[in-house]
Protein backbone atom coordinates (compact mmCIF):
# COMPACT_ATOMS: atom_id res chain seq x y z
CA UNK A 1 0.00 0.00 0.00
CA UNK A 2 2.78 2.44 0.87
CA UNK A 3 4.53 1.68 -2.43
CA UNK A 4 1.33 2.46 -4.33
CA UNK A 5 0.90 5.68 -2.37
CA UNK A 6 4.45 6.82 -3.15
CA UNK A 7 4.03 5.90 -6.82
CA UNK A 8 0.83 7.94 -7.11
CA UNK A 9 2.38 10.81 -5.16
CA UNK A 10 5.44 11.10 -7.40
CA UNK A 11 3.31 10.60 -10.51
CA UNK A 12 1.13 13.54 -9.47
CA UNK A 13 4.24 15.65 -8.78
CA UNK A 14 5.70 14.70 -12.16
CA UNK A 15 2.49 15.57 -14.02
CA UNK A 16 2.15 18.89 -12.21
CA UNK A 17 5.81 19.75 -12.79
CA UNK A 18 5.42 18.98 -16.49
CA UNK A 19 2.32 21.19 -16.61
CA UNK A 20 4.24 24.08 -15.01
CA UNK A 21 7.52 23.70 -16.90
CA UNK A 22 6.09 23.04 -20.39
CA UNK A 23 5.21 26.71 -21.17
CA UNK A 24 8.78 27.74 -20.35
CA UNK A 25 10.21 24.98 -22.54
CA UNK A 26 7.86 26.00 -25.34
CA UNK A 27 8.94 29.65 -25.01
CA UNK A 28 12.59 28.59 -24.99
CA UNK A 29 12.08 26.54 -28.14
CA UNK A 30 10.16 29.34 -29.87
CA UNK A 31 12.83 31.90 -29.01
CA UNK A 32 15.27 30.06 -31.29
CA UNK A 33 12.89 29.86 -34.25
CA UNK A 34 12.36 32.07 -37.28
CA UNK A 35 9.07 33.13 -38.86
CA UNK A 36 9.03 29.95 -40.95
CA UNK A 37 9.76 27.81 -37.91
CA UNK A 38 6.80 29.33 -36.04
CA UNK A 39 4.24 29.22 -38.85
CA UNK A 40 5.13 25.79 -40.25
CA UNK A 41 3.47 23.93 -37.38
CA UNK A 42 4.43 22.57 -33.98
CA UNK A 43 8.12 21.72 -33.78
CA UNK A 44 10.12 20.85 -30.71
CA UNK A 45 13.68 19.66 -31.34
CA UNK A 46 16.31 22.03 -32.79
CA UNK A 47 18.33 20.71 -35.74
CA UNK A 48 15.75 17.91 -36.01
CA UNK A 49 12.36 19.62 -36.41
CA UNK A 50 13.65 23.10 -37.26
CA UNK A 51 16.83 25.07 -37.87
CA UNK A 52 17.59 27.20 -34.78
CA UNK A 53 18.25 30.91 -35.09
CA UNK A 54 19.37 33.68 -32.74
CA UNK A 55 17.09 36.24 -34.41
CA UNK A 56 14.75 36.41 -31.41
CA UNK A 57 17.57 37.03 -28.95
CA UNK A 58 19.36 39.50 -31.22
CA UNK A 59 16.17 41.60 -31.39
CA UNK A 60 16.44 42.18 -27.63
CA UNK A 61 19.86 43.76 -27.96
CA UNK A 62 19.32 46.23 -30.76
CA UNK A 63 18.96 43.78 -33.66
CA UNK A 64 16.92 44.49 -36.77
CA UNK A 65 13.40 45.58 -35.80
CA UNK A 66 14.17 45.01 -32.14
CA UNK A 67 14.92 47.01 -28.99
CA UNK A 68 17.79 47.57 -26.64
CA UNK A 69 16.47 45.88 -23.53
CA UNK A 70 19.22 47.04 -21.14
CA UNK A 71 17.73 50.48 -20.45
CA UNK A 72 14.12 49.36 -19.81
CA UNK A 73 15.39 46.40 -17.79
CA UNK A 74 17.46 48.64 -15.51
CA UNK A 75 14.57 51.09 -15.18
CA UNK A 76 12.23 48.29 -14.11
CA UNK A 77 14.73 47.06 -11.54
CA UNK A 78 15.20 50.55 -10.07
CA UNK A 79 11.48 51.38 -9.91
CA UNK A 80 10.31 47.99 -8.66
CA UNK A 81 12.98 47.49 -6.01
CA UNK A 82 12.79 51.07 -4.72
CA UNK A 83 8.99 51.07 -4.49
CA UNK A 84 8.94 47.59 -2.93
CA UNK A 85 11.47 48.46 -0.24
CA UNK A 86 9.69 51.68 0.75
CA UNK A 87 6.29 49.96 0.67
CA UNK A 88 7.56 47.08 2.79
CA UNK A 89 9.06 49.41 5.42
CA UNK A 90 6.02 51.66 5.69
CA UNK A 91 3.57 48.77 5.35
CA UNK A 92 5.27 46.77 8.09
CA UNK A 93 5.15 49.70 10.51
CA UNK A 94 1.50 50.37 9.72
CA UNK A 95 0.61 46.69 9.99
CA UNK A 96 2.30 46.35 13.39
CA UNK A 97 0.37 49.34 14.70
CA UNK A 98 -2.93 47.96 13.37
CA UNK A 99 -2.19 44.54 14.84
CA UNK A 100 -0.99 45.53 18.31
CA UNK A 101 -2.83 48.78 19.11
CA UNK A 102 -6.47 49.78 18.97
CA UNK A 103 -7.52 52.87 17.01
CA UNK A 104 -10.98 54.38 16.88
CA UNK A 105 -12.36 57.52 15.25
CA UNK A 106 -16.12 57.42 15.57
CA UNK A 107 -17.27 54.20 13.93
CA UNK A 108 -13.92 53.66 12.18
CA UNK A 109 -11.86 50.91 13.83
CA UNK A 110 -8.75 48.87 13.05
CA UNK A 111 -10.60 46.49 10.74
CA UNK A 112 -12.00 49.42 8.75
CA UNK A 113 -8.55 50.95 8.36
CA UNK A 114 -7.13 47.62 7.17
CA UNK A 115 -9.98 47.23 4.68
CA UNK A 116 -9.38 50.79 3.44
CA UNK A 117 -5.81 49.82 2.55
CA UNK A 118 -6.75 46.68 0.63
CA UNK A 119 -9.72 48.43 -1.02
CA UNK A 120 -7.22 50.52 -2.96
CA UNK A 121 -6.33 47.33 -4.87
CA UNK A 122 -10.00 46.74 -5.71
CA UNK A 123 -10.25 49.95 -7.71
CA UNK A 124 -9.80 49.50 -11.48
CA UNK A 125 -6.45 51.01 -12.51
CA UNK A 126 -8.15 53.28 -15.05
CA UNK A 127 -9.84 55.14 -12.16
CA UNK A 128 -6.44 56.17 -10.80
CA UNK A 129 -4.79 56.96 -14.12
CA UNK A 130 -5.97 60.57 -14.46
CA UNK A 131 -5.33 61.59 -10.79
CA UNK A 132 -1.81 60.11 -10.96
CA UNK A 133 -1.19 61.79 -14.32
CA UNK A 134 -2.27 65.22 -13.04
CA UNK A 135 -0.34 64.80 -9.79
CA UNK A 136 2.92 63.92 -11.55
CA UNK A 137 2.39 66.66 -14.11
CA UNK A 138 1.94 69.23 -11.33
CA UNK A 139 5.07 67.98 -9.53
CA UNK A 140 7.09 67.91 -12.75
CA UNK A 141 7.67 64.16 -12.34
CA UNK A 142 5.76 62.90 -15.37
CA UNK A 143 7.81 60.46 -17.48
CA UNK A 144 10.48 60.10 -14.77
CA UNK A 145 11.69 57.27 -12.57
CA UNK A 146 10.96 59.11 -9.27
CA UNK A 147 7.41 59.74 -10.44
CA UNK A 148 6.87 56.06 -11.18
CA UNK A 149 8.38 55.11 -7.81
CA UNK A 150 5.83 57.34 -6.03
CA UNK A 151 2.95 55.80 -7.98
CA UNK A 152 4.17 52.26 -7.39
CA UNK A 153 4.51 52.91 -3.64
CA UNK A 154 0.84 53.89 -3.60
CA UNK A 155 0.00 50.67 -5.45
CA UNK A 156 2.19 48.30 -3.42
CA UNK A 157 1.71 49.71 0.09
CA UNK A 158 -1.79 48.16 0.50
CA UNK A 159 -0.37 44.73 -0.37
CA UNK A 160 2.35 45.01 2.27
CA UNK A 161 -0.12 46.18 4.93
CA UNK A 162 -2.62 43.44 4.09
CA UNK A 163 -0.07 40.62 4.25
CA UNK A 164 1.77 41.85 7.34
CA UNK A 165 -1.37 42.59 9.42
CA UNK A 166 -2.47 39.00 8.97
CA UNK A 167 0.99 37.72 9.86
CA UNK A 168 1.42 39.93 12.94
CA UNK A 169 -2.01 38.79 14.17
CA UNK A 170 -0.63 35.24 14.23
CA UNK A 171 2.50 36.19 16.17
CA UNK A 172 1.86 35.46 19.89
CA UNK A 173 1.32 38.58 21.94
CA UNK A 174 3.24 36.87 24.71
CA UNK A 175 6.40 37.80 22.80
CA UNK A 176 5.58 41.49 23.27
CA UNK A 177 4.84 40.99 26.94
CA UNK A 178 8.09 39.12 27.56
CA UNK A 179 10.02 41.86 25.81
CA UNK A 180 8.33 44.50 27.98
CA UNK A 181 9.22 42.52 31.09
CA UNK A 182 12.84 42.51 29.87
CA UNK A 183 12.75 46.31 29.72
CA UNK A 184 12.06 46.91 26.02
CA UNK A 185 9.87 49.79 24.89
CA UNK A 186 7.38 49.26 22.00
CA UNK A 187 9.93 50.29 19.34
CA UNK A 188 12.61 48.01 20.73
CA UNK A 189 10.07 45.20 21.01
CA UNK A 190 9.18 45.61 17.36
CA UNK A 191 12.77 45.81 16.10
CA UNK A 192 14.45 43.22 18.36
CA UNK A 193 11.71 40.65 18.93
CA UNK A 194 8.74 40.83 16.55
CA UNK A 195 10.54 41.72 13.33
CA UNK A 196 13.13 38.89 13.50
CA UNK A 197 10.30 36.43 14.14
CA UNK A 198 8.34 37.83 11.18
CA UNK A 199 10.87 37.03 8.47
CA UNK A 200 8.53 34.68 6.54
CA UNK A 201 5.85 37.35 6.43
CA UNK A 202 8.35 39.95 5.27
CA UNK A 203 9.52 37.61 2.51
CA UNK A 204 5.98 36.92 1.33
CA UNK A 205 5.01 40.61 1.39
CA UNK A 206 8.23 41.55 -0.39
CA UNK A 207 7.68 38.92 -3.08
CA UNK A 208 4.12 40.10 -3.67
CA UNK A 209 5.32 43.71 -3.98
CA UNK A 210 8.10 42.76 -6.39
CA UNK A 211 5.82 40.61 -8.54
CA UNK A 212 3.03 43.18 -8.79
CA UNK A 213 5.47 46.02 -9.41
CA UNK A 214 7.55 44.11 -11.96
CA UNK A 215 4.51 42.97 -13.97
CA UNK A 216 2.66 46.29 -14.04
CA UNK A 217 2.04 47.52 -17.57
CA UNK A 218 -0.85 49.96 -17.30
CA UNK A 219 0.80 52.72 -15.25
CA UNK A 220 4.19 52.16 -16.87
CA UNK A 221 2.47 52.82 -20.20
CA UNK A 222 0.17 55.72 -19.26
CA UNK A 223 2.64 57.72 -17.15
CA UNK A 224 5.70 57.54 -19.43
CA UNK A 225 6.42 58.70 -22.96
CA UNK A 226 9.97 58.74 -24.36
CA UNK A 227 12.40 59.59 -21.56
CA UNK A 228 11.49 56.64 -19.35
CA UNK A 229 10.48 53.16 -20.44
CA UNK A 230 9.95 50.07 -18.31
CA UNK A 231 10.40 46.47 -19.41
CA UNK A 232 6.71 45.56 -20.01
CA UNK A 233 6.28 48.56 -22.31
CA UNK A 234 9.51 47.76 -24.15
CA UNK A 235 8.36 44.18 -24.73
CA UNK A 236 5.02 45.32 -26.14
CA UNK A 237 6.87 47.68 -28.51
CA UNK A 238 8.34 44.59 -30.19
CA UNK A 239 4.93 43.95 -31.76
CA UNK A 240 4.33 44.97 -35.35
CA UNK A 241 1.97 44.03 -38.18
CA UNK A 242 3.40 40.51 -37.88
CA UNK A 243 3.69 39.24 -34.31
CA UNK A 244 7.36 38.26 -33.73
CA UNK A 245 6.75 35.23 -31.52
CA UNK A 246 10.45 34.39 -31.50
CA UNK A 247 11.36 37.80 -30.04
CA UNK A 248 8.41 37.85 -27.63
CA UNK A 249 9.36 34.38 -26.36
CA UNK A 250 12.93 35.49 -25.71
CA UNK A 251 11.66 38.63 -23.96
CA UNK A 252 9.28 36.52 -21.86
CA UNK A 253 12.14 34.35 -20.61
CA UNK A 254 14.33 37.36 -19.86
CA UNK A 255 11.56 39.16 -17.97
CA UNK A 256 10.47 36.19 -15.88
CA UNK A 257 14.01 35.09 -14.95
CA UNK A 258 14.44 37.53 -11.98
CA UNK A 259 11.14 36.42 -10.42
CA UNK A 260 12.05 32.75 -10.74
CA UNK A 261 15.46 33.39 -9.20
CA UNK A 262 13.84 35.37 -6.39
CA UNK A 263 11.38 32.53 -5.70
CA UNK A 264 14.19 29.96 -5.46
CA UNK A 265 16.23 32.18 -3.14
CA UNK A 266 13.28 33.10 -0.90
CA UNK A 267 11.72 29.63 -0.68
CA UNK A 268 13.68 28.63 2.41
CA UNK A 269 12.37 31.66 4.33
CA UNK A 270 8.69 30.88 3.75
CA UNK A 271 8.25 28.42 6.62
CA UNK A 272 6.42 29.69 9.70
CA UNK A 273 8.37 27.28 11.86
CA UNK A 274 10.70 29.99 13.13
CA UNK A 275 8.17 30.82 15.89
CA UNK A 276 8.47 27.39 17.41
CA UNK A 277 9.77 27.71 20.97
CA UNK A 278 9.76 31.50 20.87
CA UNK A 279 7.41 31.73 23.86
CA UNK A 280 8.98 30.76 27.16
Amino acid sequence: MRTLYLALKYLAILLWSSFVVFPFLWALSTSFKTANGVTSGATYLPWVDYEPSLLGWESLFGGAGGINIFGPYLNSVIVTVSASVVSLVLGTLAAYGLSRFRFRAGFVKNGDITFFFISQRILPPIVLAMPFFLMLQTLGLLDTLPGLVIVYIALLLPIAVWVMVDFFNNVPRELDEMAWLDGCNPIQTFLRVILPNSLPGLVVAGMFCLIFGWNDFFFAFTLTFTNTQLLPVAIVSLNSSVTPWWALSAACLVSVAPLLLLAFLAERFLSRGNLAGAVR
